[in-house]
């Protein structure tokens, strides 16, 4: 049951933004301290004080499961307060478990877009948000490694300067990461000075090259093992993205979500208390809640009103973002009435009260207009097709001023061995994953397990792409696209897969998938060569659709191949057969205008001590109340399934009749996994959950390996080919648990996880679509029943350590990630 302790804090008024909104020079660590303490993780958590709050539920326990949120006009469902209540418990014994003020822990909000697809789809709109902000940017990533990814960020930064200048305005922006140093035993909040953002391994513009910006660098990591985990974006305090990928270069499959309402305050109040610093300038919106914004994209003249209308295709939009034409990111307006407005200092009493737009709602006016019309060429000016400003290289010099201090591109061929040693020891400690570090040679087909692979070209005049007729095998064998359908898993989807994965609704309709416009080369790519910025959510989409709509005498999947390909990857064959015109990909998708839902933020904070003490927290209780409290089914998609608490629970859950889906990439982190108290690979897992359920409860678990959009076999994560890194929850198709958070020991015991839960059916059912949608899992990715995937011939996918590692696999797992970091691939 939730303590009066708990419900005074979550029904209090004071914040560590309202502090801060009262005085901006205060730091947010003190404010923290004023109000809530110091960081307790591990302190008095045990699994046995969790089971102690795991009791029967009572209508007066959700009543005050209500009452301990700012629900604003939404109406949680009994589901959603179950969990809630679950995690609203654990700030009992550790308040800082919840990483944000307990006042700001339940509220409410939209999502106007999410985002399934490779890492630059996910970078394409964070540039785009950072280009169209008006006073600030709050960006938090785990990792941040110069590459084409991080460009597409510092292009934005340098776009965003110019037109800061061109509007006599100055921008806050703030960066915080996790790059390991051991300069955080005594100061866990390092602050970086420009000469070291500046070197080739980071590669943030100098202050020469972005004079309208104020840029702030914290570098953020709890020894030994509390990683800053958090990958996410605020701009204005209006909107705000939480995403999966860190800012490097990958083939991994991503997910993004784009929040705007109250629950953007909420994200903000989190991103203070983990910045923790003084902030130097404070932010421009310290007392601008965006529970009191501007209309967003839900307005009546708003883009993604437009978006949707009455024949479902994309209105009229003008892609591109003219140098005259100022587009205000504004978020979505609430009736103080509705929503209690924790966070706010009123320096003028009426003004506090009364929006100023008059709006009782958060998301604006309802409406049922849905869908756009195509693009017309006529519609662009032929100037503005290049990028927001009408010239052809956004980067000249008298855009971008050359810095100063000169730093070069961090690339593996221009690193000395110490320096890819020392890169790649930093990247393993502080993100505990060894699938992203830099390996010794560029990876040509031919080093570490990536042997053999296919460079398979057909040239078309200038475009060279993957030829549709030829493909190649997890390991790189060619086969021509007869013997690969042929060769697909030997286990199809079973019926209760096939309807779970057919309840999504895609809400664009299919002549705006299969055409975006009317002519693709109004819309070229955006590209850190050749950026394109766009007004609104609207342009962004018909921008993106038409990079994985197929050209002129493409397939649809010779399209994505080509996509999925982007930096790492180039000319890697698919191998799957062309999908149906029903079943195209659709990386971004948008929502149509919705009423705003409850959203709980569900957090852990880091935990430095190796040891599995900090167990009890917002987030580790929500997966497990998910799993106690489902009717129907849970849908499990992360990295790594390996969590010790997370195991018994499937099982159980199972064996109630609930049906569990679990996604899972094959060999993901598995020199990692092998490692003492790591939890075991997700091949030993899935064997073990298979062969532990009872006959009763083995039906209802439906595990399944990641396979690609392109392919019709997995592909073993050490190969960089085609890997999945989504981090995402789905219970009982409409609750929705989305964040940083991955379902293995590091997640669950040691590192800072930022996650928001969601009660929405609408958004829930489109996301279900777009997991069909933009990958093959659910057509060739599923197990036998001893839970091992197996091809039509009984092959295990190439590569694999399998369900058995031998002996003394934890030393297996020294001397592969030994390996690793020096950069000469998987053992």
């Amino acid at each position: 049951m939730i303590s009066e302790k708990v419900h005074k804090l979550c029904t209090g008024t004071e914040t560590v933004s309202s502090l801060l909104a009262a005085d901006p020079t205060l730091a947010p660590g003190e404010a923290w301290k004023k109000l809530y303490g110091g960081h307790s993780a591990g302190k008095d958590e045990s699994t046995s004080t969790a089971k102690a709050h795991r009791n029967d539920i009572t209508s007066e326990d959700l009543k005050r499961a209500l009452e301990c949120g700012n629900w604003g006009p939404t109406k949680p469902s009994e589901l959603f307060l179950r969990l809630y209540h679950d995690a609203l418990c654990t700030l009992d014994k550790s308040v800082s478990g919840c990483m944000v003020s307990p006042p700001l822990m339940g509220s409410c909000g939209t999502i106007p877009l999410t985002i399934i697809s490779v890492l630059p789809d996910i970078m394409r709109h964070m540039s785009n948000m950072i280009v169209r902000a008006d006073k600030e940017v709050i960006l938090a990533t785990n990792y941040w490694q110069n590459s084409v990814a991080s460009k597409y960020i510092t292009n934005a930064m340098k776009e965003l300067s110019k037109r800061a200048g061109e509007r006599g305005e100055r921008i806050v922006f703030k960066i915080e990461y996790d790059r390991g140093s051991p300069k955080q035993v005594f100061n866990n909040h390092m602050e970086i000075k420009e000469e070291e953002y500046l070197g080739k391994a980071v590669a943030l513009p100098s202050k020469a090259e972005i004079p309208n910006i104020d840029l702030q660098v914290i570098n953020y990591h709890r020894p030994l093992v509390g990683t800053f985990h958090c990958k996410y974006m605020i701009v204005d305090r209006k909107i705000a993205v939480l995403q999966s990928n860190n800012i490097q270069d990958n083939d991994n499959l991503e997910m993004m979500t784009h929040l705007e309402g109250p629950i953007v305050d909420s994200l903000y109040d989190m991103a203070l208390i983990s910045w923790s610093n003084k902030l130097e300038p404070p932010l421009p919106s310290y007392n601008s809640p965006a529970v009191r914004g501007g209309i967003g994209a839900f307005g009546e003249e708003s883009s993604q009103v437009r978006i949707f209308g009455q024949d479902r295709a994309i209105e009229r939009q003008a892609p591109i973002m003219e140098s005259g034409k100022r587009h205000s990111q504004e978020a979505s307006a609430y009736d103080n009435q509705e929503v209690k407005l924790p966070g706010i200092v009123s320096k003028e009493p009426s003004s506090a009260t009364t929006p100023t737009d008059g709006s009782s709602l958060a998301t604006g006016p309802s409406t049922s207009k849905s869908v756009s019309k195509p693009i017309h060429e006529e519609e662009i000016p032929e100037e503005n097709t290049h990028n927001g400003y009408g010239n052809k290289d956004t980067r000249t010099s008298h855009d971008h001023p050359p810095s100063d201090v000169p730093h070069s591109e961090f690339e593996t061929k221009h690193m000395g061995t110490t320096e890819r040693l020392q890169e790649n020891a930093r990247v393993a400690a502080t993100t505990g994953d060894l699938e992203d570090i830099a390996h010794e040679k560029p990876d040509d087909g031919s080093n570490g397990l990536v042997t053999g692979l296919v460079k398979n070209r057909l040239k078309d005049g200038n475009n060279t792409k993957p030829s549709t007729k030829s493909t190649a095998d997890s390991n790189g064998n060619v086969a021509s696209v007869s013997d690969a359908v042929q060769h697909h898993g030997a286990y199809g989807p079973d019926e209760e897969s096939k309807r779970y994965f057919g309840s999504g609704e895609q809400l664009l309709p299919e002549s705006q998938i299969q055409k975006p416009t009317s002519n693709p080369k109004t819309l070229p790519e955006h590209t850190v060569d050749d950026p394109h910025y766009d007004n609104d959510i609207a342009g962004e989409v018909a921008r993106v659709q038409t990079a994985v709509s197929p050209k002129e005498g493409d397939t649809r999947i010779a399209a994505v191949t080509r996509h999925l390909n982007h930096t790492k990857n180039i000319d890697f064959p698919g191998n799957a057969p062309d999908c149906p015109e029903h079943e195209e990909m659709t990386p971004y998708i948008p929502h149509p205008v919705h009423e705003a839902f409850p959203i709980a933020m569900v957090c852990r904070e880091p935990y430095g001590t190796p040891n599995h003490a900090s167990v009890y927290n917002p987030q580790n209780e929500v997966w497990l109340s998910a799993l106690r409290n489902a009717k129907k089914n849970v849908f499990i998609q992360s990295p790594t399934l390996n969590a010790s608490p997370l195991i018994p629970a499937i099982i159980e859950a199972c064996e109630r009749g609930v049906d569990v889906y679990a996604y899972v990439c094959l060999g993901y982190n598995d020199t990692g996994e092998l490692l003492p108290k790591q939890g075991g690979t997700n091949e030993m897992v899935i064997h073990n959950l298979t062969t532990t359920l009872s006959p009763t409860g083995k039906p209802h678990l439906h595990p399944f390996f990641y396979i690609a959009k392109d392919q019709t076999l997995p592909i073993l994560a050490a190969k960089k080919r085609r890997s999945c890194h989504v981090k995402l929850m789905i219970v009982d198709e409409h609750i929705g648990i989305q964040g940083n958070g991955n379902q293995d020991t590091q997640s669950w015991f040691h590192s800072q996880e930022i996650n928001v839960m969601i009660d929405s059916e609408v958004v829930c059912a489109a996301w279900i679509d777009g997991l069909r949608r933009n990958q093959n899992t659910h057509l060739y990715g599923a197990v036998g029943e001893d839970g091992i995937w197996r091809d039509e011939k009984g092959k295990e996918a190439e590569g694999v350590i399998g369900i058995d590692p031998g002996r003394f696999p934890w030393a297996k797992g020294v001397m592969g990630a030994v390996r690793r970091v020096r950069g000469v691939g998987d053992f």
